[in-house]
């Protein structure tokens, strides 16, 4: 029964230790960073791609059949192709999934980037203020100067 308790009460610590919930926060806020950076990609990113390139270009679209199902007259999409049985490569879709890391990374980059700046001068100015004597009241300049009156 010992060593149930034993186990209870540091899973217990675990669990309600700071590192563990900034760890819980940290993967929520990610995954909500995550659908933003899909959607910046999505909705921002490839149309302005498809107009540089003079088109309708949708990387998501651009696959290759490798395999056809037998008798399909489906539409031509991958996700109709691969329902009915066939196989098919989607390398446009990699595409977008490897841009939307690129971005991803990017963002977290300049975010870290600016946090380091902003830790760094808050760091500085805490360090400024460390190095300057703090002003001394005025009852104490008052008793200072009574002080020396008094030894004079």
């Amino acid at each position: 029964m010992s060593t149930a308790r034993g186990f209870l009460a540091e899973f217990r610590e675990f669990a309600v230790k700071g590192n563990m919930i900034d760890l819980a926060v940290g993967v929520i806020i990610g995954a909500a960073f995550g659908k933003i950076i899909d959607s910046l990609v999505k909705d921002v990113v490839m149309p302005i791609v498809s107009f540089i390139l003079g088109g309708q270009v949708d990387f998501t679209n651009l696959f290759w059949v490798l395999k056809e199902p037998e008798n399909y007259t489906g539409p031509r999409t991958a996700e109709a192709i691969v329902e009915a049985g066939g196989n098919v490569l989607a390398w446009g879709n990699f595409i977008t999934i490897f841009i939307n890391f690129l971005l991803l990374a990017l963002v977290v980059f300049l975010m870290v980037k600016a946090v380091n700046r902003a830790r760094r001068r808050f760091e500085h100015e805490e360090a400024v203020a460390e190095a300057q004597p703090e002003p001394t009241p005025d009852d104490i300049l008052l008793l200072r100067e009574i002080r020396d009156l008094l030894k004079r």
